[in-house]
Formats: C-alpha cells, structure tokens, sequence
C-alpha cells in the first residue's frame, strides 16, 4: 500500500470560493490596496531616507517596519491574486514551502520591532537626558539585526519540522496562501508536534513581546502624566499614538488567530483575519504613521514643496 502513494508535488490554494463577478471585484480591489502597500512603505522609506531630520533610531526602526510590511504583502499577495483569476493553478512545492517561511519570518520580525520600538520610546520620554547614549547607531543597529535574526531562526524552527513530512494525499489548501496549519492538515503524517510547537512559538512570540510593549507604556504613561507643560505632554502622546495604533492593529488580529479562543466557523475566520493581517495592515500602516506624525507630514511637505518648485 505505502509503494502505490505518491508524493505531492504542487498544491493547489483553495482562497475564496466566491462567484466569478465578485471574485474580479476581489481582484480589483486587493490589486489596489496591493499598490498603495507598496507606495505608502515605499513613500515612508523614501521620505526617511531623504530628509535628514528623519536620520534617528526611531525612524531607522520605523523604515525596518516598512521592509517587512512590503516583505509580507510581496509574500502573499501576487499569489492571491493568481488565484483569484485563475482558482486551479497550482504552486510548487518548495514554493508553497517558502512562502510558508518567509511568512513566519516576517510575521516574528514585526513582533520583535514592534517591541524594540516600544523600548525606543520608553528611553526617549523616561530617560531623555540619556537617551543619545543609550539608543547610538551601535545599539540601534544591533537591536534590528537582532529581531531579523531571530524572527528567521524560530520560523526556520517550523521549517526543519515541516520539510520532514510526506504529503502524499489532498492537495487542496483551503488558504489564500500556504498557510502554516492549513498545510500541516495535509500531511501523510502525525502532526501532533508540529501544531503544538506552532501553538507555544505563537503563544511565547505574542504573549511575551505584546507584554513586554505594554509593560513599557505604563511606563512610558506614568512619565507622560508627570510633565507640567500641556504642550510637552501633547508631543510625548503625537509620537506613541501612531505606534500604539500599529501595536493594536497587529498584536490584535494575531492573537485573536493563534492564541484567543474559537467561534463559529474558525477555519473561515482565521482566513479572513489573515487577509487583513497580510494586506490591510501593511497598507494601513504607512497611513497611521503619516496622518498622525508631525514629522512624517513636515517632510511630505517639504519633498512636495521642493518638487512643485523645480
């Protein structure tokens, strides 16, 4: 019986059974929530990069958020949207596989800068006279590397645990991407380990980080409730809003996926909350930052100005 199986050479992404006219409105629509991803990170990269006022950790930080939103939308997206014009076409294998990685890369890297930028402005309002000493270049740099690094190990952790596997049965993904679970329920094999070290790496990459953020806002506003001034304590609310509203739009919707409990029909709505994780949240983003950071806009503002006047 094992010799008449055979292996799995391409999957199949099941994405969203929907009608044809409503999936090209899908198509339509996430093709440009997709462009505005890339422009509005490309727009804040651009504008770090060219304005020297911009040249801090903070910022360095925030342009690393923007790689990753454009990495995650990259990941997923295009094979979305294939998908959407043509439901039957297939992905490879070592493709489906990859995109299961980066996936996690990217997805463990934002919840480590999410945190490091946090720390960031911890330092900036609880210690401002030491804040140029302790957040350096040296620092800053060794903080970014570091949540790259770590974001690519623990999801090379799920790699070594997935690649082992034979998949010799469906091969229907039901996913608009390769999902991690959704792909480990096609597995010719006990996967009993793979989904309890998905279920702890989400639960300590989460849990632990998310907590880690919070602890340094009540800091951050017992420091903010001590400063006299309205104006000085106006300043210090401007630069953790935009933060706060990223950390709540990300730890929420990853949380509710892999660690909060169950309703209803959990395969449908984990795929749905994936699909505002993996293409809204990139694309909101940039906006967030932008709309509610005076810095961002000033610089917009001067970019602009110097090119209507050329």
């Amino acid at each position: 019986m094992g010799d008449n199986m055979t292996t799995v050479t391409e999957f199949i992404l099941l994405g969203f059974p929907l009608g044809l006219r409503v999936q090209m409105l899908l198509f339509g629509l996430f093709s440009l929530f997709y462009a505005f991803t890339l422009l509005g990170n490309g727009a804040i990269l651009g504008l770090i990069s060219l304005d020297p006022r911009l040249h801090t950790p903070m910022y360095f930080f925030l342009s690393h958020l923007a790689i990753v939103d454009i990495a995650y939308a990259c990941n997923t997206v295009p094979q979305m949207l294939v998908n959407l014009l043509s439901p039957t076409s297939p992905i490879s294998f070592a493709g489906c596989v990859t995109q299961t990685f980066l996936f996690l890369t990217f997805a463990h890297t934002e919840c480590f800068l999410l945190v490091v930028m946090s720390y960031d402005r911890y330092v900036a309002i609880c210690h401002p006279l030491r804040y140029s000493a302790i957040m350096s270049w040296r620092p800053s740099l060794t903080l970014a590397v570091t949540s790259w690094i770590l974001g690519a190990l623990l999801a090379l952790v799920h790699l070594v645990l997935l690649l082992p596997l034979p998949f010799c049965g469906p091969q229907r993904v039901n996913h608009f991407f390769c999902e991690i679970i959704a792909v480990l329920k096609l597995a010719c094999a006990d996967t009993h380990i793979n989904k309890i070290t998905v279920l702890a790496g989400a639960a300590s990459v989460l849990v632990g980080p998310f907590s880690s953020v919070v602890i340094s806002y009540i800091h951050i506003l017992c420091a903010i409730l001590k400063i006299q001034s309205g104006e000085g304590r106006q300043k210090a609310f401007s630069t953790c809003s935009s933060h706060l509203c990223v950390v709540g739009l990300f730890y929420g919707t990853a949380i509710i996926m892999y660690v909060g409990p169950r309703y209803g029909n959990p395969k449908e709505q984990k795929k749905y909350l994936l699909l505002f994780h993996s293409l809204f949240n990139p694309m909101l983003n940039p906006l967030i930052y932008s709309l509610r950071n005076k810095e961002v806009k000033n610089a917009l503002k001067k970019v602009l100005g110097k090119e209507r006047a050329s």
